[in-house]
C-alpha cells in the first residue's frame, strides 16, 4: 500500500496555503503537521478520521482540524465522484496574528476549539464550501479577506460536533508516526479479516507485551479498541450503501454478529438497526 508523508510549504511567506480537488482517494495518508487546517469536501459518503475519532460522513463535510492533530485524508477510500478544497493555515499566523488582536478573539477561540476537531454540521456548509471553492479565482489579498470572513462565519455556527471531549496534544516524533502509519495502513488493508496481536507487533518490530504498552501510550486506546473502531467505521459505509445489517458485519471484519451488536452500541450509542433507519431512506 502506497504512504506518504506530507509536506506543506508556505510560498512567499503566505498566512495560508490552498489545495483545489487534490486527488488521494487511493491513498492511505494518514499524518499530521502543524498548521491547521480547514477541509471541505463534497461525496455521496466517506470516511471522517481525525485523532481517535473514526465516523462517517455524507453528501458534505466541513471540519477544522487543531495543529498536529493526526488525520487521514478525507477522500480515501471515495469510489464516487467527489470534490474537496483544503486550506492551510500557518502556525505562525495563528499565533502571531490571530491571538494577538483583541478585534479577533472570536476566531483565537475558534481556533483554540480546533484542538478538538471540529466538524460542522448542517446544509449551511454547503453555501461556506462553495465560498471557498471561490477562493480559487481570487488573488491573494482578497482570499484572505474572504477566509477572514469564512471563519468569522464560522465562530456563529450553530451546528459543531466536537470530535473530541479534550484537546487533542500531539508530540510524535517522526519514528513514532512512521511506526503508527505503518500500523494504520496494515489494519486498512487487512481488516477484513482476523488481526492478530502477534503480527500486528511482528510489523511493528516489537514484543506482543511491549506493542501493547506502546499503542495505548501512544494512542490513549487499546489496539482492540482502535481496530473495532475502524470494523464498525466500514460497517457504517456498508449500511449507508444498502447492505444488510449480517453482511455489513462480516464484510468489516467482525466474526460473530452478536459481538458486532454489542461494539456498535458501545462506540455509537445506538444499535446498527437504529442507524441504518437514520441514514437509508429516513423518509
Amino acid at each position: 500500500m502506497k504512504v506518504q508523508l506530507e509536506n506543506i510549504h508556505s510560498q512567499n511567506k503566505r498566512s495560508f496555503t490552498l489545495m483545489f480537488d487534490p486527488k488521494l482517494s487511493d491513498v492511505f495518508f494518514w499524518h499530521f503537521h502543524p498548521e491547521y487546517e480547514l477541509v471541505y469536501i463534497e461525496a455521496e459518503s466517506g470516511s471522517r478520521h481525525v485523532g481517535d475519532h473514526i465516523s462517517t460522513f455524507k453528501n458534505h463535510n466541513l471540519v477544522l482540524i487543531g495543529s498536529n492533530i493526526p488525520h487521514l485524508n478525507f477522500d480515501y477510500g471515495i469510489k464516487t465522484s467527489y470534490r474537496k478544497v483544503v486550506v492551510h493555515f500557518q502556525k505562525r499566523f495563528i499565533e502571531d496574528h490571530i491571538n494577538e488582536l483583541t478585534e479577533l478573539i472570536d476566531i483565537k477561540n475558534l481556533f483554540e476549539k480546533s484542538q478538538h476537531g471540529l466538524s460542522f454540521q448542517g446544509n449551511l456548509i454547503k453555501e461556506l464550501g462553495q465560498k471557498l471553492f471561490l477562493l480559487q479565482n481570487l488573488n491573494p489579498l482578497n482570499q484572505y479577506l474572504s477566509l477572514m470572513e469564512i471563519l468569522n462565519d464560522l465562530t456563529k455556527y450553530p451546528q459543531i460536533e466536537w470530535l473530541h471531549d479534550q484537546p487533542v496534544l500531539h508530540k510524535y516524533s517522526h519514528k513514532e508516526q512512521d511506526r503508527l502509519r505503518s500500523i494504520y495502513a496494515f489494519v486498512d488493508q487487512y481488516y477484513e479479516r482476523k488481526i492478530s496481536l502477534s503480527e500486528i507487533a511482528e510489523i511493528s518490530n516489537m514484543s506482543i507485551e511491549a506493542f501493547c504498552r506502546y499503542f495505548k501510550k501512544t494512542t490513549h486506546q487499546t489496539f482492540t479498541q482502535f481496530l473495532n473502531s475502524y470494523r464498525i467505521s466500514q460497517s457504517k459505509r456498508h449500511l449507508i450503501a444498502g447492505k444488510s445489517i449480517g453482511n455489513a458485519c462480516y464484510a468489516s471484519g467482525f466474526e460473530s454478529l452478536s459481538y458486532y451488536h454489542r461494539v456498535f452500541k458501545k462506540i455509537t450509542k445506538e444499535s446498527p438497526s437504529d442507524f441504518k433507519k437514520r441514514h437509508v431512506n429516513p423518509h
